[in-house]
């Protein structure tokens, strides 16, 4: 006997494209960064996933062999934390609350 669930749409939320979905958010910046990055410890990383992986391009290589990273734009989901192969390179976690990233509804 097979189950198989059935998800309904929320027709509440418009059906929108991700750049579309995006354009509604609003960056609401606290001044204590939710992300911190060492740069000691990313000097000596060759893969550099959290350039290639952040959805939001935060992280830029700097001519030193550093990472420059900006925390304002963050979509909050983890993925530079997730691929980041030097442990202590990056401290991740929500902002505080009420800050962070904020979708509206169009």
């Amino acid at each position: 006997m097979s189950h198989t669930a059935r998800i309904e749409r929320d027709n509440a939320w418009p059906e929108i494209s991700f750049e579309e979905r995006i354009g509604t958010a609003e960056f609401r910046i606290h001044e204590k960064a939710h992300i911190t990055v060492n740069g000691d410890s990313c000097r000596g990383c060759t893969t550099r996933e959290c350039v290639v992986a952040c959805p939001a391009n935060l992280f830029v290589p700097t001519s030193d062999g550093g990472i420059l990273f900006n925390y304002e734009n963050c979509f909050e989901c983890g993925t530079c934390y997730l691929v980041c192969n030097k442990e202590g390179a990056i401290s991740w976690t929500y902002p505080e609350g009420g800050y962070g990233i904020v979708f509206h509804r169009t």
